[in-house]
């Protein structure tokens, strides 16, 4: 390859620029103005949420999720291992200990099962439980908040890599009591960094919009009877935003396409397993991600980057981190399988067809 083929590149639409033009135009740059609030509709409208709150980050939103369910020190918050510290970090934060539950070999996802059984077993009732649908794909959603509002847990749905995606018709991230989206620089949609905190409690984000605007008071001075955060977005990355959202179904459609591609060059292999998508879901495929038999992944890696492609590990599960070697686990070895024979492979929207089969060979020629 001559240039470097990442695994998720940015990828501009177009009307980035004029928006962004206009927000200077207009010198509303800060956390305020009339993208913020346009970025925020264009979100709700796609995925159905009530309510939408832009922000600096995915983390951030989380943040905000579990101090406005009252997660405090000492509490137990369960969360999925295989994941990124991205979506757990936020537990420390508010001085609470994560739990973490296994994933599944249906869905790569939490499993439900587990799930269950550790809430009928624990002798401590945990406050919330953050879901992670991971690269992209559902979890098993309807199963899980059913579970969560049957044991009476707090449901976050860490949808930060699945903007997109879909479980019977419904978003990611509109199931829970709170969803989180990313628009990091590698995620599908990107505004170079941001997040968004979705929830059907207009009462949630309300408060949320508080915290996020260092809790001041409505006085004409700087009243302040809590602490909170500079944690909102500014408008020109919500203008960004904006335009990234007007292609936001083109750029699905064209991560599942590129799924296919490699589907069609590597699906016959026995060695290769890809992620599964559970029947009556839409995965975005933000990352193709699969597992390899018999060859190590670092090979392969070696082998890819060698013709100037990236690819990476799967996310080593949280329980198997330092930072985390005292939390509590649930556990099958699930996860522990995925990160040792995984791979996510490039999968940027503007590549080809071509691309795609070159990295196929080069993965096929490489194989044990």
């Amino acid at each position: 390859m001559k240039e470097r083929l990442f695994l998720s590149s940015p990828h501009m639409s177009g009307n980035e620029l004029k928006y962004i033009e206009k927000v200077f135009q207009s010198n509303y740059i800060a956390p305020l103005g009339e993208y913020v609030d346009k970025f925020e509709e264009s979100v709700k409208n796609y995925t159905g949420a009530k309510n939408a709150l832009a922000l600096t980050s995915a983390t951030a939103a989380i943040h905000l999720a579990l101090r406005i369910l009252g997660v405090k020190e000492g509490d137990d918050v369960l969360a999925s291992t295989f994941t990124f510290i991205g979506s757990v970090s936020a537990i420390l934060y508010q001085n609470a200990n994560p739990v973490f539950i296994d994933s599944d070999e249906k869905s790569w996802n939490i499993s439900p099962a587990l799930l269950n059984k550790y809430l009928l077993e624990c002798d401590k009732k945990p406050k919330a439980l953050i879901l992670t649908h991971l690269y992209g794909m559902s979890a098993d959603i309807e199963k899980i908040a059913e579970i969560c509002k049957l044991h009476g847990v707090y449901l976050v749905e860490d949808a930060a890599e699945s903007l997109g995606a879909t479980f019977h018709k419904k978003h990611t991230g509109t199931f829970g009591d709170f969803g989180v989206y990313s628009f990091n620089g590698n995620k599908i949609l990107t505004t170079s960094g941001g997040g968004m905190l979705v929830s059907d409690n207009k009462e949630y984000i309300k408060k949320a919009m508080f915290y996020s605007t260092q809790a001041r008071e409505q006085e004409i001075y700087y009243e302040h009877s809590e602490y909170g955060y500079n944690y909102r977005m500014s408008n020109v990355l919500s203008a960004i935003g904006v335009a990234q959202m007007e292609v936001i179904e083109d750029r699905v459609l064209k991560k599942r396409e590129i799924f296919q591609w490699y589907k069609e060059f590597l699906g016959g292999i026995k060695e290769i397993t890809f992620m599964p998508e559970l029947e009556n879901s839409r995965g975005n495929r933000w990352l193709t991600a699969l597992t390899l038999k018999n060859t190590d992944y670092k090979k392969i890696m070696k082998a890819l980057d060698a013709i100037n492609v990236e690819s990476r590990p799967l996310w080593k599960p949280m329980h198997m981190q330092p930072l985390f070697k005292d939390a509590k686990t649930y556990l099958d070895g699930t996860s522990e399988r995925l990160f040792k024979n995984g791979l996510c492979l490039a999968s940027s929207t503007t590549m080809t067809k071509d691309d795609v089969e070159i990295i196929c060979e080069t993965i096929k020629g490489n194989l044990n």
